[in-house]
């Protein structure tokens, strides 16, 4: 196939000065080939999309069969389409809370939209809280509740009425007032550095939700669907959210996004005014039946258990490396895991040698000295241990 990089370059918005450059000609399982043909084996699945891996059989049957029915025929909500229907109706009865309603989107940053507009409405309150070192999505709603202020300010002023407080700190819950519609948080921050709370934080958010009338929305976009070896990450706590954001991995590999809330919520929305939130292509068939498709083959094949296995093989394998290698930290649950060294330098060396060894990882966004692992959660035994082959070898110094 020809070569991309010089349209690449010249034609495609650039949003950083060195992008990865890898250039694909295919996709399948846990494997990634470029368009030269060397085969890569993907610790990254797509940042945590392709859960169910690259074209994976049975998504592809359900997004052929329903190329044979229709694509886009109206807007979301008003035609009864059955791949919407039903994938709402699977996620509803999959929800932390009871009597479910789903409103499907595009992305991750699209949910977070919806849930901070459904949040202030609902309570008729403004103030929202939110997390240092938080990633909700860089769309204008979203990006006001991110929780790095580097990214923020060249973008204000952004909306009014956000509190950050310490990722996993209880002391900063005081912020959590009266005059607060929402509190918003990763489970587990991905970006961050795969920041995993300490046990009493979610809990004691809840509780101080609860006590202030204030509503509880978690952002699942990255470590929800079993990615960290449950299909909620807050089960890992015992909390269940008001709100809940997903996207990433809903759609089997197609663009998807949804919130999620009780209906005594959602109904706010329609009412009001009516129609408070709408969207042509969310929700769109043909991404609504591979995250069908997907869902059931993670409920299915159990890939939750099988990512809570994988993971605690993973990172055993990684805690040796630290009395002997460059690692000085390592986090996470599942199949999410943070790899910190002691330099951004060092772990850019480090995702350096894996590619030239035919491994694929990468960086967290906000602290770029923890390698962040993300790899498909049908992640053969044999894929794992050649995998950790390779990582072993590239931190090893």
């Amino acid at each position: 196939m020809p070569h991309l990089h010089d349209p690449f370059r010249a034609h495609l918005a650039q949003t950083s000065a060195d992008p990865d450059g890898l250039e694909v000609g295919s996709a399948l399982g846990a494997r990634v080939t470029d368009s030269d043909g060397r085969v890569y084996l993907d610790f990254l699945a797509g940042i945590g999309v392709c859960n169910t891996g690259h074209r994976h059989p049975a998504v592809l049957d359900a997004v052929r069969a329903q190329l044979d029915r229709h694509l886009h025929v109206m807007v979301f909500g008003e035609w009864m389409q059955e791949a919407p229907v039903r994938l709402a109706e699977r996620l509803a009865a999959l929800a932390p809370f009871s009597d479910a309603q789903v409103y499907l989107g595009n992305s991750g940053a699209e949910g977070v939209e919806g849930a901070l507009k459904l949040a202030r409405k609902a309570t008729g309150r403004q103030r929202i809280v939110a997390f240092e070192g938080s990633y909700h999505g860089d769309t204008y709603g979203a990006l006001s509740v991110l929780g790095v202020e580097a990214l923020r300010t060249p973008f204000a002023p952004l909306l009014p009425g956000i509190a950050f407080r310490p990722f996993g700190d209880e002391k900063g819950l005081a912020a959590v007032n009266p005059g607060t519609a929402a509190v918003i948080v990763e489970p587990i921050q991905a970006e961050g550095g795969v920041r995993v709370p300490p046990d009493e934080f979610l809990p004691a958010l809840r509780r101080k939700c609860d006590e202030v009338g204030a509503l509880l929305i978690f952002d699942e976009v990255q470590v929800g669907l079993g990615r960290t070896g449950t299909l909620w990450a807050g089960s890992h706590w015992q909390v269940v959210p008001d709100i809940l954001v997903l996207a990433k991995a809903l759609g089997g590999g197609l663009p998807l996004g949804a919130f999620v809330a009780p209906r005594k919520i959602m109904k706010t929305l329609a009412t009001d005014p009516p129609l408070s939130h709408l969207t042509t292509f969310g929700g769109h068939p043909l991404s609504c039946a591979a995250g069908l498709a997907a869902l059931d083959l993670t409920l299915a094949e159990g890939l939750p258990a099988r990512a809570a296995v994988l993971g605690i093989r993973l990172r055993d394998a990684m805690e040796k490396l630290k009395s002997v290698g460059w690692l000085t930290a390592l986090r996470g649950k599942g199949l999410l895991v943070g790899l910190e060294l002691p330099t951004r330098e060092k772990a850019r060396l480090v995702v350096t040698r894996c590619r030239e060894r035919g491994l694929l990882i990468g960086c967290a966004l906000h602290d770029e000295r923890v390698i962040r692992l993300t790899p498909p959660l049908t992640l053969t035994d044999a894929e794992l241990d050649e995998g950790l082959t390779i990582l072993s070898a590239a931190i090893s110094g």
